[in-house]
This record gives structure tokens, sequence and C-alpha cells, in this order.
């Protein structure tokens, strides 16, 4: 009698292991992309991308570093590759094969702009968003652990869920003039804090703060002079740049800074040029309160 209890035990005992392991196995039974690498990756890519045209559309989420990028296919497989020439020039065959309705990119500090540049020009629909959108997305998803790899599929869903309108990237030429003028800004902030640091500086080292501003003024001058060239350079900055100038209070700082930091004057409405530029004022509005209009 007692051993046909234990037998009784021991049975229900595996069976209740065995109801905890299905319970487990459920619970991480979700979808998460594979990270690939090597023959395999190509292997899988080629299924990924039958599973992209039955399917319709395909959405492509890119998390960039300084040495790696981490790429998210939703849906399909998720793969990594190295942020240089030839691990972006692998990354855009791999995406032209996957034909993906949209890719979407954070806002890195111009880590991203070689790859995006790169996508755009191989005729790729990307989009580079600012990373508080994509941050808040998150946050509304439950997705509160971040990971280059997460993040990459965050923004595969973002790029679904949300689909942020297209915008054309920068060209080359404006891009080396957001360049000049980041640095003109540059110079001009250490000419300041120079000027500054000279009058409480000691006496032994006067001379060196002061040969080290005579060299930021010769460089700010040689940098304002390459920034005029370069927009008298180009025939539709010309045109631009007389129809900002006639507006009183307009120079050729404001007119650079306009052309490096907002390519799309000229081809937006003004008030989506004053959403964009950060000017518009949003309403404050709940129930009976009417609050302050603000930017």
């Amino acid at each position: 009698m007692a051993s046909r209890e234990r037998d009784r035990s021991q049975r229900s005992g595996s069976g209740s292991r065995k109801t905890v392991g299905q319970l487990g196995s459920s619970r991480s039974s979700g979808h998460q992309p594979e990270q690939l690498r090597g023959p395999r990756a190509r292997i899988v890519q080629e299924r990924e991308t039958r599973r992209c045209a039955m399917s319709g559309a395909c959405f492509v989420g890119m998390d960039v570093s300084q040495d790696t990028v981490d790429v998210a296919v939703h849906p399909g497989t998720a793969f990594q590759i190295t942020n240089d020439e030839p691990g972006v020039a692998e990354a855009v065959k791999q995406l032209q094969a996957v034909h993906p309705t949209l890719i979407v990119l954070e806002a890195t500090g111009g880590l991203e702009v070689p790859l995006a540049g790169a996508l755009a020009a191989a005729g790729l629909p990307v989009v580079v968003i600012n990373p508080r959108q994509v941050r808040d997305f998150a946050r509304a998803t439950g997705q509160l652990a971040k990971t280059d790899r997460l993040d990459a599929q965050v923004l595969a869903h973002f790029a679904e869920a949300i689909r942020p309108p297209i915008r054309p990237v920068p060209d080359e030429q404006t891009q080396a003039l957001a360049a000049l003028a980041a640095r003109r800004r540059q110079l001009i902030e250490m000419l300041t804090a120079e000027k500054n640091r000279l009058r409480l500086a000691a006496r032994p080292i006067q001379n060196r703060v002061q040969a080290h501003i005579a060299w930021l003024e010769k460089e700010l001058e040689s940098t304002n002079t390459d920034l005029t060239a370069m927009l008298h350079e180009s025939p539709v900055w010309r045109e631009k740049e007389e129809v900002l100038r006639s507006v009183p209070g307009v120079g050729p700082v404001l007119t650079t800074t306009l052309f490096a930091n907002l390519p799309e004057l000229g081809t937006l409405t003004r008030k989506e040029v004053a959403a964009l530029a950060g000017v518009a004022p949003f309403p404050r509005d709940s129930g009976t309160l009417k609050g302050w209009r603000a930017i």
C-alpha cells in the first residue's frame, strides 16, 4: 500500500514538473529575431526575403553605434554589421534583396550619416528620427530594457506602427556645408572660452593663451571664407540667399545656418517649417482649461 502511494506521488510530481516546463517554454515562445552571422545568415536571409515578399510589407530598424550596426527586419531576422564601408555595403546589399517598406534609424550625433546616405543613394526608403520619439514609443509598448539589439527591434516596430514620412537625406554638398557651419560654431565657442581664460591667466601662460587666440581668429576667418565660397558655388543657394537677405536683420551667418541645418526650407509650408524648427506654438488644453500656447 505504501509503495503504491509512493508511485502515485512520483507520477504526480513528474507531471507537475512537466507542467512547469511547458509553462516556461510557452512564456518564451514569442518570436525573437535570431542573431546570425556568416554563411548561415545568408541562408536565413533568403528565407526571410521570401517571407517579406509573401507578407507584402517589411520594416527595418537599424541601431547605429560607433563600431557596429544592429539590424532588425520585421517580419524576419536580425543581423549585425560593422560600421564601416564594407559593413554598410553588405547591409545595403541585403536590404535591397528584402525590398523594405521603410527603414528607420535614430539620429546619433552624426554616426548615422554615412549609413543613411548609402541607403538613400541605393534608392531605399530611409528615415532618420529623433531618439526621444523612439524611447517614448518603447516605454508606451512596455519595452523598458535597452540593448542595441532590442533598440533595433523597437525601431522596426516603430516603423511599422508609426510610419514616419520620408524626407530627403541631405546631399554631399549640404553635409559639407553643415560640417563647416558646425566647425565655425566650435571655433567661436573656443575663442570665447580662451578670451575669458586670458583675464585670469597667470603671467607665465598669458603669451600661450594669446597665441592660441590669434590662431583661432585666423582659423575662424578662413572658415568664414570657405563658407562664403561654398554658398556662391551653388546657384540654388545664391537665389535663396538673395531672398533671405532681403529681410531686415538677416545676414550671412543666419543664411548659412538655415541652409546647413534646415535644407527643407523652400519645400515645406510655413507651418510645417515652424514645427520642424521647433518654434511652432502648440496648445495645452484639457476640458475647460485653456492653457498658454507655447513653443
